[in-house]
């Protein structure tokens, strides 16, 4: 009985890392896109500042009102935009397995698939497990993008 115990310890200790090096994973790779999100942030933000002076005197009241409004985003907020984009990406799917395999006669077209906004890379990340691909990219040797921009930018 002592073996079975050790083996069951055993198999639940080999269960318990491998969860936290999935988690782990999840987490650089959550690190990493908010990093790059930051990093977009920033360049928008210069790029606005480069813009404004150019724009009417209303026009830049108009977009310093928004550019404070966005910054003023609250978490219920955020969690109704996640919710949105997760029911957009969902249906997508739902929509995707419903397409039919067979050809459609001459003159009939396949129904459209929503459009999912670029924000859903990050909840895709979270909710659908994907940091495989972005632990297959650190391994190959891709640091982060902020160097690769700053080259193609000169």
């Amino acid at each position: 009985s002592l073996k079975l115990e050790c083996d069951k310890l055993a198999s639940e200790k080999s269960e318990m890392q491998r969860h936290y090096v999935m988690y782990y994973e999840m987490s650089y790779g959550l690190n990493i896109e908010m990093h790059k999100q930051a990093e977009i942030v920033k360049r928008l933000n210069g790029i606005c500042a480069q813009v404004l002076p150019y724009l009417s005197q209303e026009h830049q009241q108009q977009v310093l009102g928004a550019i404070e409004r966005a910054k003023q985003v609250t978490a219920p907020e955020l969690n109704s935009i996640i919710r949105q984009q997760l029911q957009a990406h969902q249906l997508s799917q739902l929509q995707a397995l419903a397409l039919p395999l067979t050809p459609l006669p001459v003159g009939l077209q396949p129904p459209s698939l929503p459009a999912v906004s670029a924000g859903t890379g990050l909840l895709s990340l979270s909710a659908l497990g994907s940091q495989a691909h972005l632990s297959k990219e650190d391994k190959n040797g891709h640091d982060g993008d902020a160097h690769q921009d700053d080259d193609g930018e000169k």
